[in-house]
């Protein structure tokens, strides 16, 4: 069974499959994909993934991307537990709709205010921190009175949210308003699997701060 994984260490969706895979069991053949030197704009690349996007998992054959639509195959494809994913409609929508949330709103608002700073050297944009601070406000909001992003298991929402939240931590934002927020940071911390390949992932990305 080859898994082929094409990904940049320290983009927050890639270290979220990456978790994800470790949670399922199984091993990713990890592609470095230089985005910088235009490894994604190959024409091989570009007819495995027309977007040219990472991450990117080919998994004998069929190519899939967005980290989200990757984690959701992963467990349902491999995962030997239903509680990553839960089966359940009801629970089931409470987890796709923080990962959209995740996708939509609170990635989407850190690559606003942070990326034009780091890639374009542009000024922050004090109207795009207050959209970020809103969104996180959002998430400290959900997680009143439950454990874990969608109720009091840990999920596929928990594992993507986590390395957003823990890039804004990296980023310097100051997560100490959002007090739900940051216990369900230190809950997931402790018990996502993989969470050491995070915090290698975060380890590249901080040098874009430093």
């Amino acid at each position: 069974m080859g898994l082929d994984f094409y990904y940049v260490p320290g983009s927050a969706p890639c270290r979220a499959v990456q978790m994800t895979a470790k949670a399922v069991g199984v091993d990713l053949n990890l592609k470095l994909t230089n985005l910088m030197a235009g490894e994604h704009l190959t024409p091989e690349y570009i007819k495995i993934n027309p977007q040219h996007t990472v991450p990117t998992l080919v998994d004998d054959g069929f190519a899939l991307w967005e980290s989200r639509a990757i984690m959701v195959y992963l467990v349902e494809q491999y995962g030997k537990t239903v509680s990553l994913y839960p089966s359940d409609p009801k629970a089931r929508a409470v987890v796709n709709q923080r990962l959209y949330f995740d996708l939509g709103t609170l990635y989407q608002r850190l690559a606003d205010f942070y990326y034009p700073q780091i890639f374009a050297k542009a000024p922050a944009n004090p109207d795009n921190l207050k959209k970020l601070e809103d969104a996180v406000g959002f998430f400290n909001t959900f997680l009143e009175g439950q454990t874990y992003a969608a109720g009091d298991n840990l999920t596929v929402a928990d594992i993507s949210l986590v390395a957003t939240v823990s890039t804004l931590d990296v980023a310097g934002f100051d997560l100490s308003k959002y007090p739900n927020v940051v216990a369900w940071y230190e809950k997931c911390k402790a018990t996502t699997p993989g969470y050491d390949i995070n915090e290698a992932g975060l380890a590249e990305f901080k040098k874009f701060f430093n």
